[in-house]
């Protein structure tokens, strides 16, 4: 199915100043870049430029360091039970707004208007748990090695924090980030993606608006390299946090060395998918419909290798291309769309020539070609039967809205094609047998592994991966620990 784009002139709610913002956060204020220069954000449904965004660099980066370092001290000493508090109120803002926010998201990320909202709930759900969290950062009273002597440990901010954040989740990415940082009372500045910046700040009024104080949230966008030079040079940073692919993660980290910063990579992914003989098909299905198809296929966590058991491989390739017939293609904004465009036409191209380099190989499309609009970065979605090990296909992150089918033969096979990666952010089976259950949760090499569920991700839960997928943890009460210090106190002397 079809559907046509929707003008921007038709778009109601976009220039609604209370969240339409362009310019760069900084120190509590609106500005623009030093130079006036500014970058074009396009809709990729229609191709067209929807806000022109100040183009920020090293200048803007600098004060935004300065003024978020300026601001930890006051931030860090004001009571947890406060911070919570203003952190509480950010959360109701933004659920007060969520229509709009979620708008604001799909015209310029793509994704369908139902998913935006649900991405727009899922990032306030982060600020919610974490102003929770903020009063319960718990030392410990130690048993000292002798009578004169007490010892015990504090926990305190690890000091400014930036976060640079990607495209696929602006909103979502950035909260879960921005929440335990400053939870724990530490202040960011943070780098969103120049594809969608809109929402981010967005976001950053409704801080100014719930009373984080000036200083506490930088946000700012522009050149890339220039930002990230000056935020993992500066010894003022002491920690850098980064969703986004395993190249340039590393690439960060290394650049974060020379000033022995703390580093959180949540990176790239290449997530198996499952089904053992014994599954619930119709589960199957549903979850994977969740995971592979949610947000055009570009999710770190979605669905990328398919591996089938033999015997239900045909049965559970009719089942889905039955499913995936009933999807909808067209711009988020329009009613019923459930597959959006993705992020821009270079991303068209990586995902077409995997797919064409495939079927070169030996790869069997299933469905048949959908008809989808003329202007905009749009991909059908597809099917494809038939994969081996050997494909190029097997290995890449596609990012987009690709089933690459995989049959296996027995138990042990499944596990070793699953593992066959150096990514290991995400995985998933599915089975009604428990043993199977245990076995294989523990015997992948991912920090993540849904069991019959495709939708894994919440606020109570520990977000990251292993392997070159990153590390660290985002979510639920180990979420706060990347942003504190652990301080140890021996007191002597005593009689």
């Amino acid at each position: 199915m079809l559907h046509t784009a929707l003008k921007t002139e038709e778009i109601a709610g976009i220039t609604e100043q209370a969240f339409f913002k362009t310019d760069a956060l900084i120190a509590g204020c609106w500005q623009g870049s030093t130079d006036g220069d500014t970058f074009a954000v396009e809709n990729p449904a229609t191709d067209e430029v929807i806000a022109l965004v100040a183009n920020c660099g090293v200048i803007e980066t600098e004060q935004a360091i300065i003024a978020a370092s300026d601001a930890l001290a006051g931030w860090a000493q004001t009571p947890a039970k406060n911070r919570a508090k203003i952190l509480r109120a950010w959360f109701d803002l933004i659920i007060e707004h969520e229509q709009g926010l979620a708008r604001l998201l799909t015209i310029e990320q793509g994704k369908p208007l139902d998913e935006a909202l649900g991405e727009v709930r899922y990032g306030a759900s982060y600020i919610e748990w974490f102003s929770e969290e903020a009063k319960r950062i718990y030392g410990d009273v130690i048993p000292a090695p002798s009578a004169d002597k007490r010892i015990y440990t504090l926990k305190q901010p690890v000091g400014v924090v930036a976060c640079i954040t990607p495209w696929n989740f602006p909103s979502a990415m950035l909260a879960r980030k921005i929440a335990p940082a400053l939870a724990a009372g530490c202040t960011v500045v943070c780098k969103p993606a120049n594809e969608t910046p809109l929402s981010a700040l967005a976001l950053g009024h409704y801080a100014i608006e719930a009373g984080v104080p000036a200083g506490v949230i930088n946000i700012l966008c522009g050149k890339t390299q220039e930002i990230g030079a000056a935020l993992t040079s500066s010894p003022v940073v002491r920690k850098l946090s980064f969703t986004g692919s395993t190249a340039v993660g590393k690439m960060l980290t290394a650049a974060c060395s020379s000033t022995m910063k703390r580093t959180s990579m949540e990176l790239g992914g290449n997530a198996p998918f499952i089904v053992f003989a014994d599954a619930n098909l119709e589960a199957a299905v549903d979850g994977l419909m969740a995971s592979k198809f949610r947000n055009s296929g570009q999710t770190c966590v979605c669905a990328n290798r398919v591996l089938v058991a033999k015997e239900i491989t045909e049965q559970f390739t009719q089942m889905l291309s039955e499913r995936l017939a009933k999807s909808v293609i067209g711009n988020g904004l329009s009613q019923g769309t459930t597959i959006g465009p993705l992020i821009q036409k270079n991303a068209v191209v990586k995902v077409q020539g995997l797919v064409a380099m495939a079927i070169e190989q030996g790869a069997t499309p299933v469905n048949p070609p959908y008809e989808t609009p003329s202007t905009g970065n749009f991909v059908p979605p597809l099917i494809l039967k038939d994969v081996t090990a050997d494909m190029e296909i097997f290995d890449a992150e596609i990012f987009g809205p690709v089933a690459t089918l995989i049959s296996f033969d027995h138990y042990d096979e499944s596990i070793n094609l699953a593992n066959q990666t150096t990514a290991g952010l995400a995985a998933y089976i599915y089975t009604q047998d428990a043993n199977t259950m245990i076995k294989a949760s523990e015997q992948l090499e991912f920090g993540i592994v849904g069991i019959n569920e495709g939708i894994i991700s919440n606020e109570m839960a520990p977000f990251g991966g292993v392997k070159e997928s990153g590390h660290g943890r985002e979510g639920s009460k180990y979420g706060l620990d990347d942003y504190l210090e652990v301080k140890y106190v021996c007191l002597g002397g005593l009689n």
